[in-house]
């Protein structure tokens, strides 16, 4: 898009150029009024073949000569480049979108970010360091353009509309995360992907106090207010600095090598009806085991070594990458 918008300022420089040149040369030599010497270099650049407003000498007629020839040639490579401009535009609008729909296509278990404002890129840069695959839309183009140069795939649209959801893929996505500019405009998003997939996990964000549980019954798993969010965090900073530094090491990745990530325990894992002790998880891994996740749904918080490990479980661990991978095989059966 940069190099366009060069081409066409030179090509409008070029004409104004042009223009001030005859303008100033008809006014000089030919003794035109200005507006008149403007409006004789207008008719001649632009082939409209007027007669001549005012009788020329013969060194106007020596100087419209020279105005014929390079201003009839620039402009015939001005249209010539504009016409350019647009057939490009409109090839590489296809090309794109193509692109695009063969990208959303290959899309599964995938995420949606409903609108690319600052909570919107927030998530979507989260879910891009997590690695994990997702798309962004948004209805403005500017938003747009800077998710892509973020190297996000993107694409402009309503996400209140039903279309448009479908055209994301939203049968085959796994979650979906409402960023909306108003809680009416997120709420009816949460009704319309409910009722195009039911087991779509949603979250959503929220402005307004007393929003909450109507997202909730609209089906939205979690509801965030960032202002209140926002509050909390100052609070914790002035309160207990250290924790709070802490924990934006280990969930934003400022500058420490560690992650907190929840793992499925799966039924053909053979850590199932094992205790913490049993398996050993910081001398084999080198995880810190924070929490279990219940598969009832219940919450355990710093187990010891006697907790029992259930198929369906999700351990709350911390570790770095590697280490977290490692615990992954090991809970999902597949380590030799």
């Amino acid at each position: 898009m940069q190099h366009i918008r060069v081409r066409l300022l030179r090509v409008l420089l070029a004409i104004c150029v042009v223009l001030a040149l005859g303008t100033a040369g008809f006014a000089t030599i030919a003794d035109y009024p200005l507006f008149d010497a403007f409006y004789m270099t207008l008719m001649t650049i632009t082939t409209v073949g007027y007669a001549e407003i005012h009788p020329l000498t013969h060194a106007g007629r020596v100087f419209n000569s020279f105005v014929i020839f390079f201003g009839v040639s620039t402009m015939f490579l001005a249209v010539g480049a504009t016409t350019q401009t647009i057939i490009e535009l409109e090839l590489s609008q296809y090309f794109l979108k193509r692109r695009v729909r063969r990208m959303i296509d290959k899309l599964d278990d995938h995420f949606i970010i409903c609108g690319f404002g600052r909570v919107g890129r927030g998530a979507a840069n989260e879910l891009q360091r997590a690695g994990v695959p997702f798309i962004v839309i948004d209805n403005h183009d500017d938003q747009v353009e800077r998710a892509m140069k973020s190297g996000m795939l993107a694409v402009l649209g309503d996400a209140s509309r039903d279309e448009n959801l479908r055209d994301l893929g939203i049968s085959r996505a796994k979650g979906l995360i409402a960023t909306l500019s108003t809680d009416a405009d997120n709420l009816f998003l949460i009704l319309s992907a409910k009722g195009l997939n039911p087991k779509l996990i949603i979250s959503a964000r929220v402005s307004e106090e007393g929003s909450e549980q109507k997202f909730r019954r609209a089906g939205a798993d979690s509801v965030f207010a960032p202002y209140d969010i926002t509050g909390t965090r100052l609070a914790q900073a002035i309160l207990r600095p250290h924790v709070a530094t802490f924990l934006d090491f280990t969930t934003m990745g400022m500058g420490l090598n560690v992650s907190l990530e929840q793992v499925r325990v799966s039924e053909g894992s053979d850590c199932v009806a094992k205790s913490l002790g049993e398996i050993q998880l910081r001398r084999q891994v080198g995880v810190i085991v924070l929490a279990i996740r219940k598969a009832e749904g219940t919450m355990l918080f710093n187990p010891d070594a006697d907790a029992q490990i259930a198929a369906g479980d999700f351990l709350i661990a911390m570790g770095d990458a590697g280490q977290l991978r490692q615990l992954e095989e090991l809970l999902a059966g597949a380590r030799r």
